[in-house]
């Protein structure tokens, strides 16, 4: 199967040496997104909804960019600094996943890229 690199500006560019999503067969998978504005590059911080909004906002854009929809997102993982705060975001994750949500993991780390609270990364089916 070959490998697609997935970009779209209405997603922060990647910081690093790795791409928005890779699309081989029928599956998509994104990396990780951040609380990050797209059209300024700032940090969304000191509001954990906030910052999981803009994490999900990002994800959307990732997957729409496809041609898929959230609808179709069969996996995914949440990294966040303080498991406290998992209410919080999970109320904000179920907004964005109301009906049928997808399998999910969620881990507790030391330290995310920018510091930042939240990342989730998610896999697609583009069937």
């Amino acid at each position: 199967m070959k490998k697609e690199i997935l970009f779209t500006d209405k997603a922060p560019k990647a910081i690093g040496p790795y791409s928005q999503a890779i699309k081989i067969g029928d599956f998509l998978f994104t990396s990780g997104q951040l609380p990050m504005d797209p059209n300024t590059g700032d940090l969304v911080v000191d509001d954990i909804q906030k910052e999981t909004k803009q994490v999900l906002d990002n994800l959307k854009a990732v997957v729409e960019a496809t041609g898929a929809t959230l609808d179709q997102v069969v996996k995914t993982t949440i990294f966040i600094k303080d498991m406290n705060q998992f209410a919080s975001i999970n109320e904000v994750y179920a907004s964005f996943f109301p009906n049928n949500p997808p399998a999910r993991s969620c881990v507790e780390v030391a330290r995310l890229p920018k510091d930042v609270n939240v990342e989730i990364e998610a896999i697609v089916s583009l069937k």
